[in-house]
């Protein structure tokens, strides 16, 4: 059987950020965790978006990824919620990348057809593919549901770029192995 690897999937947003950690071998996905974190609305921008960051060190430092995956940011109507966006997406690719985690990227319609076959699901049917595909995962939220979407979609589409940073990073001199 091949050695699985670990792969975290971030959906990020500065109100709930969903999280997932898949396991995979071979063609095999398992379900390991989901969750959502979020940030309390009365505090100020930078103080919510340490909220996520402190979130995100914590998952990583539990569940010790190999890899992780991040939703691209699509061209919001509102600058201003576009620019609150791209501050938390900013912290989704941050924390990993400080622990040495390669960070893949990807489109929110690569993600859907990945997943579910079309680029333009709608989130009952991303939940519901999920669900599938990961038998008892039990996404907590849909954020958490579009989390391990984009975990899987990494499983499917940077499956082989993930293994080779992660082989690379396990060989380099000086690195920590991402897992204990």
């Amino acid at each position: 059987m091949p050695a699985s690897l670990r792969y975290l999937g971030i959906d990020p947003g500065l109100r709930a950020t969903g999280w997932g950690v898949i396991d995979v071998a071979g063609a095999r996905l398992t379900h390991v965790a989901n969750g959502t974190i979020t940030s309390n609305d009365r505090l100020s921008l930078a103080e919510r978006l340490v909220q996520i960051e402190a979130g995100l060190v914590a998952i990583v430092e539990a569940h010790a990824p190999d890899a992780a995956a991040v939703e691209q940011a699509f061209v919001a109507r509102d600058p201003i919620a576009a620019l609150k966006l791209g501050q938390a997406r900013g912290i989704a690719l941050l924390v990993p990348s400080r622990c040495g985690i390669a960070v893949a990227e990807y489109a929110p319609n690569h993600i859907k057809k990945s997943v579910v076959g079309a680029g333009h699901a709608g989130k009952a049917q991303i939940r519901m593919m999920v669900e599938m595909l990961l038998p008892g995962c039990g996404a907590a939220t849909e954020h958490a549901a579009d989390a391990l979407a984009i975990a899987i979609c990494h499983a499917h589409s940077g499956g082989a770029n993930a293994r080779i940073a992660a082989a690379l990073l396990r060989d380099a001199p000086g690195v920590k192995a991402g897992r204990a």
